[in-house]
């Protein structure tokens, strides 16, 4: 589907094969992307403020995509709750660290 962001799903994929394959986990955990972006907000739920921008900046993009590409209002305003949220949660739910 078009209009649905693949980073939700893929973490969900994700988070399936980990719990179903040890291996998976182990090969998972070694990637760079995993390095990059997730061990530090697995480990104490943290981030740095440039991880947090640039993961940020790519779902307000993915989520633009979507935006122009509809036409549909009601669409619409349910992408801008998820950006509204999205923000909410990286500012207040998520510790950022130097």
């Amino acid at each position: 589907m078009p209009l649905i962001p693949t980073t939700p799903l893929f973490l969900l994929a994700a988070f399936c094969f980990v719990k179903g394959s040890k291996k998976f986990d182990r090969w998972f955990k070694g990637t760079d992307m995993y390095k990059k972006y997730l061990e530090d907000f697995v480990r104490d739920k943290s981030m740095t403020r440039k991880q947090k921008w640039s993961i940020s900046l790519f779902a307000d993009v993915m989520i633009a995509i979507a935006f122009f590409l509809t036409d549909k209002i009601f669409v619409r305003i349910i992408l801008l709750l998820v950006v509204a949220y999205k923000y909410y949660y990286f500012i207040y739910k998520i510790k950022t660290v130097n």
